[in-house]
């Protein structure tokens, strides 16, 4: 997982409400193995308007996303966060999220950040000729013009966040531990290692 430690740039003012998984990643584009490609689904149906505008000039590419209200409602499906990553959104800032896309989203080094909606309308104005930045460090959103809008995110999500650790990253960080433990388990439970010993025979 890359770490993310600052975002910034152009950002897509999309501001819809109540936006679910199925229209972030229609479910016809569940069928795949593979994270590579996904963004060609996102959005698929808005994008079926050619002025839509994920594929504008101005915000093709974009690395955050501004939305509103209960962003990535609906179905677990974590397709959703494959889909913003490969479409090359790394942040999404919205008053608020669904539970379990949030955690898809940080297991997969999307940064959601939370903000009111008076903070959200300033960004959605701004974001229409000037860029903005979300710095995880000192936890705020800021934009040319002097606004600051500060966030909360929890501290193991900013830790994980900050040093691009995901679930197996977080497992090799603790290697020497577990080696540690491992090798004192089989001196206290010698009949272990013979077990583990027939299971590989039986595997071969």
């Amino acid at each position: 997982m890359e770490a993310v430690s600052e975002v910034s740039g152009r950002a897509i003012p999309f501001g819809r409400k109540n936006v679910d998984t199925d229209v972030i990643i229609p479910a016809k584009w569940l069928k795949t193995i593979t994270r590579e490609g996904m963004g060609r689904g996102a959005f698929e149906t808005l994008r079926s308007d050619p002025d839509n505008l994920f594929d504008s000039p101005e915000f093709k590419g974009s690395p955050i996303l501004i939305a509103g209200d209960n962003f990535g409602c609906g179905s677990s499906r974590e397709h959703a966060a494959w889909a913003l990553l490969d479409l090359g959104i790394t942040a999404v800032i919205a008053p608020s999220f669904s539970d379990i896309f949030s955690g898809n989203a940080f297991k997969n080094g999307i940064l959601t950040v939370v903000l009111p909606q008076a903070a959200i309308d300033r960004l959605m104005e701004v974001a229409q000729t000037d860029p903005v930045t979300i710095d995880l460090e000192s936890q705020t959103v800021t934009t040319p013009f002097q606004d600051r809008f500060p966030f909360e995110i929890d501290a193991f999500r900013k830790h994980c966040l900050l040093n691009g650790l995901d679930e197996i990253g977080l497992t090799m960080a603790r290697d020497g531990a577990i080696s540690t433990y491992e090798n004192s388990a089989r001196a206290a439970m010698p009949w272990l290692a013979a077990t583990e010993q027939q299971m590989g025979d039986k595997a071969a």
